[in-house]
């Protein structure tokens, strides 16, 4: 691992009532170059065009695969990664949220906040994703 990882944990241990698979941890120790992620929305970072999708699967891909771009764009990898903010404009889209991101984190073990708000800066946005890593020394 790129960091040390505090307490890591899988959170269908945490969450046994619900269907989730993601490896977290309480803490990351990290030396190194932090990268600051701008939330990520579903849209084309390029073009910054949404996505043509409402399914909060299809729109965690399209997060998870721009923050996996932007932090390889700096040099990292996803194994880089520390920390996650999951932004939801409806709690029941948690589980297929959470699923999804599970998929790019896989052994990684970031720390997680997840948080449920009003709207999001699109009314078509159902998750919005700020991330930070760190490249080791």
């Amino acid at each position: 691992m790129a960091h040390k990882r505090i307490r890591p944990f899988n959170t269908r241990d945490t969450y046994p009532e619900q269907k989730l698979d993601n490896d977290l941890c309480h803490a990351v120790v990290a030396r190194g170059t932090t990268i600051f992620l701008r939330g990520q929305c579903p849209q084309d970072i390029d073009t910054f065009q949404n996505i043509a999708s409402h399914d909060p699967v299809e729109q965690t891909h399209k997060v998870m695969q721009n923050i996996r771009q932007l932090i390889e764009e700096a040099g990292g990898r996803m194994e880089h990664l520390c920390k996650v903010v999951v932004y939801l404009t409806d709690v029941r889209h948690r589980e297929a949220v959470y699923r999804t991101m599970g998929e790019y984190i896989r052994g990684v073990h970031p720390v997680s906040t997840g948080v449920v708000v009003t709207a999001l800066a699109r009314p078509d946005w159902l998750v919005e994703i700020d991330a930070t890593a760190v490249i080791p020394d």
